[in-house]
């Protein structure tokens, strides 16, 4: 039986996915996550996962880290990301981290369902609007490089280097995290050496340079693509 798991946080879009998991494959084994703790949790503790669906924005991530956080953990596993951002920097930030593909929430449930097939039988995914992205070297080197760099990081330092980004202080993150001070100093420390910068400041400057380049503005709005997502 074919195992999938949606990490999505809106409910109806989640149901959406969903659906056309169960065109694509009517035997499918569908399990759900509404965070990336959760989905890693739902990864750790079932049998082997063929296909994540993961949405990007999602509660307590922000920008690629919760795709570098499953990747890392479970880095055998097909992702294909599920986004309401169709900024062609964000997919090629995103494909070389070595996903399986890309799927606009604007997509209709038939060609949900088509991709689906196509990545279960070893295809990477791209709407044809945007294959030219897969044949541009046009990434900014500095992007790619950063991207590495964040590659190297511990999920627990992915986690501090979220919430470093969100403005906690060690003693604040250390409470979140359920570790010492002491330990989150270090994690802070390895941060900031893996991302060869000086400061707290300075990498919070970096990483902001590989989350979305539209982040500042707001997502596309939700109802606007579940239309689409359950036609």
């Amino acid at each position: 039986m074919t195992r999938f798991l949606i990490v999505e946080d809106h409910p109806l879009f989640r149901e959406a996915l969903e659906s056309a998991v169960c065109v694509a494959n009517p035997e499918a084994e569908i399990l759900q996550a509404t965070s990336i703790d959760g989905a890693l949790d739902v990864l750790g503790s079932t049998h082997a996962v063929d296909l994540i669906l993961l949405d990007l924005s999602m509660p307590g991530t922000t920008g690629l880290s919760g795709v570098i956080r499953v990747r890392k953990a479970f880095p055998k596993t097909p992702v294909v990301i599920v986004s309401g951002f169709e900024d062609k920097e964000i997919i090629r930030s995103v494909l070389s981290l070595g996903v399986s593909g890309y799927i606009p929430k604007s997509t209709s449930k038939r060609e949900l369902a088509d991709s689906i097939r196509e990545v279960l039988h070893g295809s990477i995914y791209l709407p044809k609007r945007f294959r030219d992205v897969a044949r541009t070297k046009r990434t900014k080197a500095g992007n790619l490089d950063l991207l590495k760099r964040l590659h190297d990081l511990t999920p627990q330092q992915l986690r501090v280097l979220d919430m470093v980004r969100r403005g906690l202080q060690n003693k604040q993150i250390a409470y979140e995290l359920k570790i010492c001070e002491t330990t989150v100093k270090v994690h802070v420390s390895e941060i900031l050496r893996k991302l060869n910068v000086l400061s707290r400041t300075n990498a919070i400057i970096e990483i902001s340079k590989i989350d979305f380049v539209s982040l500042a503005s707001e997502a596309p709005a939700k109802h606007n693509v579940l239309d689409h997502a359950q036609a």
